[in-house]
Parts: C-alpha cells; sequence; structure tokens
C-alpha cells in the first residue's frame, strides 16, 4: 500500500489526507507542533492514519505532501524527502507569508524555490488552485461535464505523472503548466485563479494563457 508523508496538517493536508485514505492511501502526517496534538485528528482518520513529526512523516512517505507555507530559511526535512516526489501546495501570500522580493520582481516562482530550498527532490505544485473543503467534495466521474481541472507544473515529468493519477482519483483533471517557472499562471489575482471555482479543463487552459506578469498590460 502507497503511503503519503504529509507535512502541514491545516486545512489543505488534513483534506488531502482524508482523500487519500478514501482512495485506498496510508497517510502519515505531521504539523510542527508534535504528534501528540494531532490525536483528535488521527482519531478521526482512523486506522490508516498516523501522526508523527515532519522527518519522520517526510522518510515514512513513498511520495510526501509538503502543505505549510514557505520560509525564508529552510526548515523542512531535505534529507528524509531526497529522491522523493515532493507536492507543493502553497500559494504565495505577501501579506501572510511576508515579501520575498525574488517573488515580487518575477524572477522565480514559489515553487521554483521550493524546489531550491528541497535540490534532491521532485518539486510538483499540486492542490494550489483549489478550496481545501472541496478537495473532498467537488471530485467528479471521468467524463462529468462539470468535473473540474487542477493544474500541476514541474521540472520533472514524473512528477506532473504522479499528480495526475492523484487528481485523477481524487475527482478532477489535470493540465500540466510546467516547468516551474510557469507555475505563476495560476497565482492568485491571475485569471485561473479567480475562476477556480468552476473550471474545466478546456477553461483553465485558456486562463492560464490569459496569465500577465507583475507590470504587464
Amino acid at each position: 500500500m502507497t503511503t503519503i508523508g504529509i507535512i502541514g496538517a491545516g486545512e489543505v493536508g488534513s483534506q488531502i489526507a482524508r482523500a487519500a485514505l478514501v482512495n485506498g492511501y496510508e497517510v502519515v502526517i505531521a504539523n510542527s507542533r508534535g504528534p501528540e496534538t494531532l490525536e483528535n485528528l488521527i482519531a478521526e482518520l482512523g486506522p490508516s492514519a498516523r501522526a508523527a513529526r515532519a522527518a519522520d512523516a517526510a522518510e515514512a512517505g513513498d511520495f510526501a505532501v509538503v502543505a505549510v507555507p514557505l520560509k525564508v530559511v529552510n526548515d523542512l526535512p531535505v534529507e528524509e524527502l531526497a529522491g522523493k516526489i515532493v507536492l507543493d501546495t502553497n500559494n504565495y501570500m505577501a501579506w501572510r507569508d511576508g515579501h520575498f522580493d525574488i517573488i515580487d520582481s518575477g524572477e522565480k516562482t514559489v515553487h521554483e524555490l521550493r524546489q531550491g530550498h528541497l535540490p534532491t527532490s521532485k518539486v510538483v505544485q499540486a492542490f494550489t488552485h483549489i478550496q481545501a473543503p472541496r478537495i473532498t467534495t467537488a471530485g467528479r466521474p471521468p467524463g462529468a461535464p462539470d468535473r473540474l481541472a487542477l493544474p500541476a507544473s514541474s521540472d520533472y515529468p514524473e512528477a506532473v505523472e504522479l499528480v495526475t493519477r492523484l487528481y485523477d482519483q481524487f475527482g478532477f483533471d489535470t493540465v500540466d503548466n510546467s516547468p516551474l517557472s510557469e507555475s505563476w499562471r495560476s497565482a492568485p489575482g491571475q485569471p485561473a485563479w479567480t475562476e477556480l471555482a468552476h473550471q474545466t479543463r478546456d477553461e483553465l487552459m485558456v486562463n492560464l494563457m490569459r496569465a500577465r506578469r507583475i507590470g504587464q498590460e
């Protein structure tokens, strides 16, 4: 059975855990306060989930989800995530994270910076483009006319392939918006972001192309 290591037990991390468990995965989940603070969540999730510290969750996962904001100083378990596909669910929000000049200038995306923090991992942008509660409620069968599409961006095709399978299991289509340098196209404020509640695959593809860099008309 495939195990997902999830670093971050907030809304996004816990919702991904719920969807993963329904689809037959095992989950090891961590937060910043210690596994003893996750007793209620684990009781809800059931026997296929357990709490751990971040390094242990990273090591246990066949692949990992990072559902915490980017920090200036990296505090993720680099060694334990080495060689693994890492799904980065973060969106850059300066009001929450502070300003990163390298992102504000357009030189790098938030996901490229995450890749820089995890140089031996295969980072892929995933689940950045959906409200957390809808991860477990908005999925639809393949071919449904109202099936939502979510973007995935990575410098590693195998990482996009994994996310595509996971999205499909959860009930969503995928638009490959690679490489990581293109992930800004679905960032907050862009057309794809403002329409995130109801985009099919074709609509998302159009909205990604409508994106404009900071300072462009």
